[in-house]
């Protein structure tokens, strides 16, 4: 479609906020990675002048223990008969949401059995509807922003630590798009800079094992301003450095629901790309230092038929 509503002008959703179910379609399996479009895509690549990449993805397996408990790490076995010339390798217990990775619009509904533009749960189980594959076969690309809100906050002297629960609400997004100089357009994969991937690569085994299942993290606030101003953003996707893109932990009750646990917004009414666990520390550098806080980002998800998550396989390039 040409144009998209506004947040305001979408109808009301049953339990609250509002929904974009039926924008693109009845059967749409894409929600706003639909924005992605060849002529988006086009012009993302020209922003690419030193041919300088940033992979975006951290080492498979490092994070560990798992921050979520019911994920484990990934085991690597490699395969080989001595005195022979080849190597062979195989991954077990491989949870591709343990580390830099792609929520697909199956991984969150708005409520149980009401996922992204109605699918339902049978939808999800059976593959049918909203998995990864989806993406896989449209292809992610497009513009990146970099909006770095460590930095833009503890540049304006407000209290930032990567390893609290701090909630990034909207006056923090726009002072980190306008220290970054930019101006959102439809289509934008936003990449949130929080800090926590780089802090958390600094922690000792013993932090780390405190972490697990106890985690605070910051992220975005639990309102329904977040969700205003990333639809009327008209983004494609967030790729965030920090563990749940939202401020952790959530509020799972029923009583905060549904911006208590932002995905059940941002997924499953909006239909909006959440990467998680990104590394993003690299390229913040680098848009520090040239002023440059846009670049063409590409990522490949698993073509897996009925995948629920995938690793980003995302890099950036300036």
């Amino acid at each position: 479609m040409a144009e998209l509503p506004r947040y305001r002008e979408l109808p009301p959703a049953a339990d609250g906020g509002r929904s974009g179910w039926g924008l693109f379609g009845a059967d749409d399996n894409l929600g706003l990675v639909n924005l992605l479009t060849p002529e988006r895509v086009a012009a993302a690549a020209r922003l690419v002048h030193r041919g300088q990449v940033f992979p975006l993805d951290l080492p498979l397996g490092s994070v560990h223990p798992a921050l979520a408990r019911f994920r484990g790490a990934p085991r690597h076995t490699v395969l080989h008969q001595a005195g022979t010339t080849g190597f062979d390798d195989v991954y077990d217990n491989f949870y591709p949401q343990c580390s830099s990775q792609w929520d697909s619009l199956g991984h969150v509904g708005y409520a149980p059995d009401r996922f992204y533009n109605g699918a339902t749960e049978a939808d999800i189980v059976s593959g049918q509807r909203n998995t990864i594959d989806h993406w896989a076969r449209h292809g992610m690309a497009g513009r990146a922003v970099l909006l770095d809100v460590a930095a833009a906050m503890t540049e304006a002297g407000l209290h930032y630590h990567p390893a609290e629960s701090i909630a990034i609400g909207v006056p923090e997004l726009e002072l980190a798009r306008r220290r970054a100089g930019v101006d959102l357009r439809a289509g934008d994969i936003l990449l949130l800079h929080t800090g926590f991937t780089g802090w958390y690569a600094r922690q000792s085994p013993q932090v780390r094992q405190r972490l697990a299942g106890r985690l605070s993290a910051p992220g975005l606030a639990h309102t329904e301003e977040i969700c205003e101003y990333l639809w009327d953003s008209h983004a494609a996707a967030i790729g965030s450095d920090t563990f749940g893109v939202e401020v952790w932990p959530a509020d799972m009750s029923q009583q905060a629901h549904p911006m208590g646990f932002l995905h059940h917004m941002l997924i499953g009414q909006l239909g909006l790309a959440l990467g998680e666990l990104w590394w993003l520390a690299d390229l913040a550098q680098d848009c520090a230092a040239d002023g440059a806080y846009e670049a063409f980002l590409v990522s490949a998800p698993f073509n897996a038929p009925g995948g629920i998550g995938s690793p980003a396989n995302a890099v950036a390039i300036k």
